[in-house]
């Protein structure tokens, strides 16, 4: 496997494109890190015509623990007026 960093990958991609024929290439670009992997038209048993690889993914834990916006809205909305309204009993108990 080779390591590059962002810069040196754009500068020389046919390289890297080419390279990945033979190996995996990680990019690493700040905190995050790219894997290119080279797969030809025959492996992909997932590709279409059109040229969209169609890959389904399985729901991970990740996705099962996740809290749909509506609710989270919903709850924030609810501590709002309950910080809201314990600010205003608290003014008006100090007047």
């Amino acid at each position: 496997m080779t390591v590059v960093n962002s810069k040196e990958f754009v500068s020389n991609e046919d390289k890297y494109f080419d390279l990945a024929m033979q190996e995996q290439i990680l990019v690493k670009k700040g905190d995050n890190m790219f894997l290119l992997v080279c797969k030809n038209m025959d492996e992909m048993s997932t590709y279409h015509d059109a040229g969209v690889y169609d890959e389904v993914l399985e729901p991970d834990d990740d996705f099962y623990s996740a809290v749909p916006m509506d609710e989270i809205r919903k709850k924030v909305h609810v501590l709002i007026d309950k910080l809201y309204a314990n600010e205003s009993n608290s003014i008006t108990e100090s007047i």
